[in-house]
């Protein structure tokens, strides 16, 4: 799989799929966020999203690819869900938006 859309935080990695759905996998290494409750927020607001936008047929690899915070902070805040929130969503209408405008050059 190539990346096929990076973020601040995150990197998609997709290739189409025979399936009739999507699927979805999330890589959350504890170097980038050192706290489970972290990184389970991080899963839980990328398979939401995931849920929510309705993608085409693919295999979608979401991998945090920076760290979000750090030990001495709090573990995750409304603050640090709404940024995750948008990037994530950035990525997924991107894929979106680039399998319609390959449907409409067929």
């Amino acid at each position: 799989m190539r990346p096929a859309q990076k973020s601040a935080h995150f990197v998609l990695y997709t290739r189409p799929n025979q399936l009739p759905n999507a699927r979805l996998g999330v890589v959350v290494a504890k170097r980038f966020a050192p706290r489970a409750v972290t990184r389970n927020t991080i899963k839980r607001v990328t398979r939401e999203l995931f849920r929510v936008t309705g993608l085409p047929p693919i295999d979608c690899v979401v991998r945090l690819s920076r760290a979000v915070n750090s030990k001495d902070g709090p573990a995750t805040s409304a603050k640090l869900k709404a940024e995750l929130r948008q990037e994530l969503t950035k990525l997924f209408a991107s894929q979106k938006k680039a399998k319609a405008a390959k449907a409409e050059t067929k």
